[in-house]
């Protein structure tokens, strides 16, 4: 069932935004600890570790509660399921705001991302299941890009509240994004779309394919690569830098307008292209980044460096979902939820990395770990991009459990 060819053009275009605006709401909150980690750590007198802790904790139930969820909630109607997320994000964040220390904050926090293990992939395979083969590429990109919308205005924007006036008000806009998000989802969505629930059989297609799982696996390598170094950003910035709160937020903005771009570019090019060599591209710039770190001897020279990165940063974990979305649209939602578990789990792997690297070695070994982790994601890409199998290996429909 394509919907596209039924819905108006206006209703197309208003889920799309609405779909984007969640993720954005989404983003902005899996970024909040990161940006506002300086004032936590202050806050609740624990150490830059612990508060690496804090987001590995929440990735790993992300990345954990993707494919168990996608099970769990396959029949529902995805206006209800994706409304109900949001609504879940929302009260989360603002019980999060209230924690009166640590050791309440993490499990309330482990709790309300959960929803964002639920919106992010069920959001772009909604929106492949919608969509036309000739634009699901396209569109799968568009609501993927509420994250580098997040980016430029989120990160910079938590960074700075939380050095100015604390993350618990960080923690409260996000909540009252999720509000708004909801409304805009729940209005904007038509009823009924109930992709086809998986069988056992086609959840052990996906686990047995070596493509899909070595796309899924540069998800998890890149993502671990970048956060390595992005989980202990404005620390480093503070730090190493003497960066104030200013300037901390004037970088995260310069990595998160780049970020923007590149998926504005991606956006563009993704379907002509191919999403596969678009992967690859966006890796190898990462590469190049992580490679020139040691020349970023001052904020300005270190932003020069980043650029590469932050153009395909963003654009590389779009052009996975457009990537698996158009290897099996019929295995798109556990695709879309594995690949989302990928970018969570990764982050987990990235902060914990990081933070042990952080306490043993400080700062400056940062990016080598990033660099060997996002090297093995090239090389899983380049094989899987090499690789050649036809659709219906994937899109025979399911049957049976």
């Amino acid at each position: 069932m394509e919907l596209e060819r039924t819905l108006p053009r206006q209703d197309m275009n208003a889920a799309r935004w609405a779909l984007l605006a969640g993720n954005f709401v989404i983003g902005c909150g899996v970024m909040v600890v990161g940006g506002a980690l300086n004032d936590l750590t202050r806050s609740l007198n624990i150490s830059v570790t612990q508060g690496g802790h804090l987001i590995a904790i929440a990735a790993v139930m992300m990345g954990v509660g993707a494919p168990l969820l996608a099970a769990a909630v396959a029949h529902m109607d995805r206006r209800k399921l994706l409304t109900w997320a949001m609504l879940w994000y929302s009260l989360g964040h603002a019980l999060c705001a209230l924690a009166p220390n640590y050791e309440w904050l993490w499990p309330v926090r482990a709790l309300t991302v959960l929803s964002a293990a639920v919106f992010t992939p069920q959001a772009a395979a909604t929106m492949g299941f919608m969509s036309t083969p000739a634009h699901r590429g396209r569109h799968i990109t568009f609501v993927f890009m509420g994250w580098s919308v997040a980016s430029v205005a989120g990160m910079p924007m938590t960074a700075w509240i939380g050095e100015r006036m604390g993350w618990r008000l960080a923690m409260m806009l996000v909540a009252a994004g999720g509000l708004l998000a909801a409304w805009m989802v729940h209005k904007s969505l038509p009823a009924g779309i109930r992709p086809p629930a998986l069988s056992m059989r086609a959840w052990r297609k996906v686990f047995r394919s070596p493509l899909l799982m070595a796309v899924v696996l540069v998800t998890a390598f890149q993502s671990a690569g970048q956060f390595t170094v992005l989980a202990y950003a404005a620390p480093l910035y503070k730090f190493e830098f003497d960066a104030n709160p200013e300037q901390i937020s004037i970088m995260f903005a310069w990595f998160g307008c780049l970020a923007l771009a590149g998926n504005l570019i991606l956006n563009r090019v993704v379907d002509k292209m191919g999403a596969a060599p678009a992967v690859t591209i966006t890796l190898s710039m990462m590469v190049v980044s992580l490679l020139a770190w040691p020349l970023g001897h001052t904020l300005p020279l270190l932003a020069l460096v980043l650029v590469p990165w932050a153009l395909s940063g963003f654009a590389a974990n779009s052009g996975q979902q457009a990537r698996l979305g158009g290897l099996s649209p019929r295995l798109a939602p556990a695709l879309m939820a594995l690949n989302t578990s990928a970018i969570y789990l990764g982050h987990a792997v990235g902060a914990s990395g990081g933070g042990w690297l952080l306490t043993h070695h400080g700062y400056g070994q940062l990016h080598w770990l990033g660099l060997a982790l996002m090297l093995v994601a090239w090389a899983l890409s380049w094989w899987a991009q090499k690789m050649s199998l036809p659709r219906s290996a994937f899109d025979t429909p399911p049957q049976g459990g």
